[in-house]
């Protein structure tokens, strides 16, 4: 997948479901049209990348949080095997590997004070990530610095309202990540 397909797809479906194993079934069976997969691991990814592609859906593992694979070239070849769209990670390495691989990349930041804003700049420069994702994306302030860029901005974490959706989507976000499902129907 091209990162101009990623944008298609989320121009039609801005919502993205961020899934763990206990929301994974609804997330297949949701409108969504990309799924960030919270919870995998070595035994499991495979099967999961196969039913969301037979459900019509793009699906990204987040590296730092999948278990027995390798956080590292190998871990990424893995997954480019198994089929794959994309990757999350916080870490600059996996991200520039990753992209080396041919994977869809997003870049996850916390925005936790000013000078975390400044230091995304910094990282963003270092990997060049295909998407960045900013944590938590109830924040429209630092939406509204970063989607000026070139680089699509998707807003997640404590999303939990249509309100917040709509505010990070006015502010600029491409697209919004939750982990609630019942946003996921908007």
């Amino acid at each position: 997948m091209r990162a101009s397909e990623l944008i298609n797809r989320l121009e039609d479906c801005p919502i993205i479901a961020a899934v763990r194993e206990s929301t994974w079934k609804t997330a297949l069976q949701s409108p969504a049209e990309v799924l960030f997969c919270l919870e995998t691991d070595l035994l499991t990814v495979a099967q999961k990348v196969t039913q969301a592609h037979d459900a019509g859906k793009a699906i990204f593992v987040h590296m730092d949080l999948a278990e027995g694979i390798g956080r590292d070239k190998t871990g990424l070849q893995y997954l480019a095997n198994c089929g794959v769209d994309g990757i999350l990670s916080t870490k600059a390495q996996i991200i520039r590997s990753a992209k080396d691989l041919g994977l869809l990349t997003i870049q996850r930041f916390f925005a936790l004070d000013s000078q975390g804003l400044d230091s995304i700049h910094e990282m963003l420069k270092n990997t060049n990530p295909h998407f960045m994702e900013i944590m938590p994306g109830v924040l429209p302030k630092a939406i509204r610095r970063f989607s000026s860029g070139s680089i699509p901005v998707i807003a997640g974490g404590l999303i939990e309202t249509k309100a917040e959706i709509t505010a990070a989507l006015s502010s600029g976000a491409t697209a919004i990540s939750t982990g609630s499902p019942h946003l996921w129907e908007l």
